[in-house]
């Protein structure tokens, strides 16, 4: 399994934006497409989105779509999520995450990533 940390969480006001880092160590991160997923209180980890192992195929859940963007650099073994434009229902604990290793494109469903980062806490204030 891949060793993932996330950071870059914070309290931020709506309309401000945030740039989450997730760094991978322990096996060969382009070997992994990666996502972004995030969990607020009472409410199920959800997806948010995810990147192929080579960055050329994208996804997004429809909440964030033209406000969020995910980007890797293979070489530093780091995932990025840029936010823009955030709202207060962004609040929630985000975690990067590994997809399992026969994965190409990355999937939506938790379960089909195999290894998880700690999370980091975004806050977004009206």
């Amino acid at each position: 399994q891949v060793q993932l940390v996330e950071s870059g969480g914070g309290l931020v006001q709506a309309g401000g934006s945030l740039r989450l880092s997730c760094t991978a160590s322990g096996r060969t991160f382009s070997d992994y497409a990666m996502g972004w997923f995030r969990q607020a209180p009472g409410k199920e980890r959800g997806f948010v989105a995810t990147i192929a192992r080579s960055d050329l195929v994208t996804k997004y859940a429809d909440s964030v779509k033209g406000r969020f963007t995910i980007s890797r650099d293979n070489a530093k073994n780091t995932v990025f999520l840029q936010m823009n434009s955030l709202k207060p229902e962004d609040t929630a604990v985000y975690y990067c995450a590994a997809a399992d290793a026969t994965y190409f494109t990355g999937p939506l469903y938790p379960n089909e990533y195999a290894s998880w980062g700690q999370g980091t806490q975004v806050t977004v204030s009206s």
